[in-house]
């Protein structure tokens, strides 16, 4: 089975950075492709970003493309979300994702494809 924990949350103003990390144990995070979702009060549940294991392919979510990178280390079997220049509007719980094999980029926003989801990190930006 599959664990997915995050990690980096936490409480900044508008303009900083913060670098989310999650763990995975139970499969090779190679074989997975990976990302990170968000959700507001109120709000859908979001992609944000993702990378395939096909060729490490990357998708953003339009808001947060050339703010936030997606990377990965295998050796350490994490996954982290790199944000830069935070803005309120990315106040969300945020959760890292897995799916087994390759997803294509146009694909990766689909929940369903994901089979396991960590608990969650909260991120809250001030203005």
């Amino acid at each position: 089975q599959v664990q997915l924990v995050e990690s980096g949350g936490g409480m900044v103003q508008a303009g900083e950075s913060l670098r989310l990390a999650c763990v995975a144990s139970g499969r090779a995070l190679s074989s997975m492709t990976m990302a990170w979702f968000r959700q507001a009060p109120g709000k859908a549940r979001e992609l944000v970003g993702g990378m395939s294991t096909l060729r490490d392919a990357t998708a953003y979510a339009a808001s947060v493309k050339g703010r936030f990178t997606i990377t990965r280390d295998n050796d350490k079997s994490t996954v982290y979300l790199q944000m830069n220049n935070l803005q309120p509007e990315d106040t969300a719980l945020y959760y890292c994702a897995a799916a087994r094999g390759a997803t294509t980029t146009q694909s990766m926003r689909v929940l369903r494809l994901y089979s396991y989801w960590g608990t969650g990190t909260q991120v809250t930006v001030s203005s």
